[in-house]
């Protein structure tokens, strides 16, 4: 069996790089919902099916884990998936399964890691509206405030390959800005979407001294690899050969392009239809 890991976008690359260096004896299978992107945008239903497809999709594809690299798919997919379809799927094939998503660990980490109790998210504007990470870090630690801000130009100027260029500079400042503008004592801010990673420089350029930034790569990595070791009924079903095959709804052409921007290696990618055989 494979770890399958999932993403919308790219932006889950930053995630599996980061998985594939701390664990590289497992096989994965990467799937990139790319024609159907951003998913930020998107009502809870549509995310919640079109991730419910890929997972599904991963599944029959031979993967007994799948990690949600996906904020948006994390906050609003993951729990519904987890308590009503896996229950569903399990009951018709008998299979161990399981779903882990990007939210849980780093808020884990984002609360471990405060002094202040004043943290900062940088997300979409879909994982900030469903406050997901307000909801997990008040699970944690209720005396904790949390402050938002969507980055709704950062995605497109990443995906361009625009991260690095000067025309970024303005809209890093300004998203920035307006967050550290909700509360001066903001210490810790994660950077709640895989994309934001290519654009830490610029992000610690114009942050005050002290405030430290989380990306999601390593703290999954380090979840995952977690996880592992206390689930041993779930990892001794999983092969180990160092294989990774990549696939993606939109061309395999232009996500080889793309994909450079965020995963350091050769991605040979296989265009694949979405289907989802067990949902209508």
């Amino acid at each position: 069996m494979n770890i399958g890991i999932f993403d919308s976008g790219y932006g889950g690359l930053t995630v599996f790089q980061k998985i594939r260096h701390r664990l590289p004896q497992y096989d994965y299978i990467y799937l990139g919902d790319n024609a159907r992107a951003p998913y930020g945008t998107r009502s809870f239903e549509v995310i919640y099916e079109y991730t419910l497809e890929a997972v599904e999709q991963l599944f029959s594809m031979g993967c007994s884990l799948v990690v949600l690299a996906c904020n948006t798919a994390s906050a609003k997919a993951l729990r519904t998936i987890q308590q009503r379809d896996l229950p569903r799927i399990f009951a018709s094939d008998g299979v161990l399964r399981r779903v882990l998503g990007v939210i849980r660990p780093s808020v884990e980490s984002v609360v471990s890691q405060t002094v202040s109790k004043h943290i900062g998210i940088l997300g979409t504007q879909g994982t900030v509206d469903s406050e997901s990470y307000i909801l997990e870090i008040a699970k944690l630690d209720p005396s904790i405030r949390v402050f938002q801000q969507a980055c709704p130009m950062w995605v497109p100027l990443v995906e361009n390959g625009e991260f690095n260029a000067p025309g970024a500079d303005y809209f890093v400042q300004k998203y920035v800005s307006q967050l550290l503008s909700q509360s001066p004592s903001i210490d810790t801010i994660i950077l709640a979407c895989t994309h934001f990673p290519l654009l830490l420089p610029k992000i610690q350029a114009v942050l005050p001294s002290g405030v430290n930034t989380l990306s999601q790569g390593d703290i999954v990595a380090d979840s995952l690899a977690d996880y592992l070791l206390r689930h041993p009924e779930l990892e001794c079903t999983l092969s180990k050969n160092s294989q990774a095959h990549f696939f993606t709804t939109e061309s395999a052409n232009k996500f080889e392009a793309t994909a450079r921007l965020f995963f350091n290696g050769n991605v040979p990618v296989q265009k694949i239809e979405l289907t989802s055989p067990h949902h209508s």
